[in-house]
């Protein structure tokens, strides 16, 4: 069974004799959803439980007045893996959008990554030389050799004007805390291009589903029995035996009802507000860099998909401390976490037939195309070779 010590009730005691399902999968995020896709394609009985209202986790989208908002922040699909562009693909129509984020420094725009347009804004430098070699003068003058926290690593990979303006508030919001009092390594490295290039990804592939994700999660779910607002343990005590085996999206810790203490995350929270205009900041994303500015970043979801309105709908984005009963979007990957999460981990091995997957149960932060390939990984694992999907034209 699943662990689970207290009494069953008659039907669960029925249940145990015999699973109904080969797989029940909890959460309906993209890991759910692609795994769900596969299994059900491979001819096993699937069920998908989902505490929240609706399928496709945090990427999530709602189509107001012709535009998806998304939900949970902005999310754009970018990957160099082809098998797993290829397979997105077959599911719903990607459009051709670029991310190219644009930085404001209280009255100043910048473009993002950090590039010759940046450095020619700052320093009205030219060529990609004169750029090098002003960053070279910046960290010269600073002295820092071995940097003992965030703040001496960003000044020292970046210099002082790109810092000041560009990371530590933004940096500062996103972690709640002074740049002096988080790890240097939180910063590895910081991308400086010589190029006059805005696209924020390297990625050979990008783009966002004309229809928004939620027609991608539901294309994956076509055919597969999904209960939305079904909490894991409450199911799991109902239903002790009710699957053979079980792919398991939650989060590590409360599975295990934070028996070692909860592991840490940093949290956000989203103001949106619909404009009477038709273009509010003439780009989906804008970054607030200043440590006044409350928000990270103001989203407008219209430009995503170009899509058409006389009306926009913005997004503010809240940096937001953690704690139980809230989202989980960054964790919070420190030593001390680190400790916490093996000791999960180490449990968690000792659940013969649950497979801890996704963000949340291998507490780290996924991009959306390595969930996919994870996704993908765990179904071939699990599967065995199976026949390509269709591409979207047949489907």
């Amino acid at each position: 069974g699943l662990g689970s010590k207290r009494p069953v009730s008659e039907n669960a005691q029925k249940e145990q004799t015999m699973a109904q399902y080969d797989y029940l999968i909890v959460g309906a995020g993209l890991f759910g959803c692609v795994f769900a896709r596969e299994a059900s394609d491979a001819g096993k009985r699937c069920l998908v439980i989902e505490r929240r209202p609706h399928i496709g986790g945090n990427a999530y989208t709602e189509r107001l007045e012709g535009i998806d908002i998304h939900r949970y922040g902005a999310h754009i699909f970018h990957t160099s893996d082809e098998r797993v562009w290829k397979y997105v693909s077959g599911f719903v129509r990607f459009n051709n959008f670029v991310n190219s984020p644009i930085a404001r420094y209280r009255d100043e725009l910048y473009n993002l990554p950090f590039n010759m347009n940046t450095f020619s804004k700052l320093w009205g430098v030219v060529t990609p030389k004169e750029a090098q070699a002003e960053i070279a003068r910046q960290i010269e003058e600073l002295h820092i050799d071995e940097p003992k926290n965030l703040e001496e690593q960003g000044l020292k990979l970046a210099g002082r004007d790109v810092f000041e303006k560009l990371i530590r508030g933004y940096t500062e919001k996103q972690w709640g805390k002074p740049c002096s009092e988080l790890p240097a390594f939180i910063i590895r490295r910081v991308p400086l291009r010589f190029t006059y290039d805005n696209n924020y990804f390297n990625d050979r592939y990008q783009g966002i589903p004309e229809e928004g994700y939620t027609r991608l999660a539901e294309k994956l779910l076509e055919g597969v029995e999904v209960r939305l607002c079904t909490d894991h343990a409450a199911f799991r005590r109902e239903h002790p035996a009710i699957a053979e085996k079980i792919v398991y999206t939650g989060a590590i810790d409360e599975y295990f009802e934070c028996c070692f203490g909860p592991l840490q995350y940093r949290s956000l929270r989203f103001e949106t507000e619909r404009l009477e205009e038709e273009n509010f900041q003439g780009n989906a994303v804008v970054n607030y860099t200043a440590r006044e500015v409350p928000y990270t970043r103001v989203i407008e979801h219209k430009h995503f998909t170009h899509a058409k309105s006389p009306v926009t709908y913005v997004t503010r984005e809240y940096p937001d401390p953690w704690s139980p009963g809230k989202e989980r979007y960054y964790p919070v990957n420190d030593a001390e976490n680190e400790a916490l999460y093996q000791k999960y981990r180490q449990k968690a091995e000792g659940e013969g037939n649950v497979l801890f997957c996704g963000r949340l149960g291998s507490y780290r932060y996924l991009d959306m195309d390595k969930t996919v390939k994870a996704a993908l990984e765990l179904a071939d694992a699990e599967l065995g070779p199976r026949p390509r999907a269709p591409l979207v034209t047949e489907r």
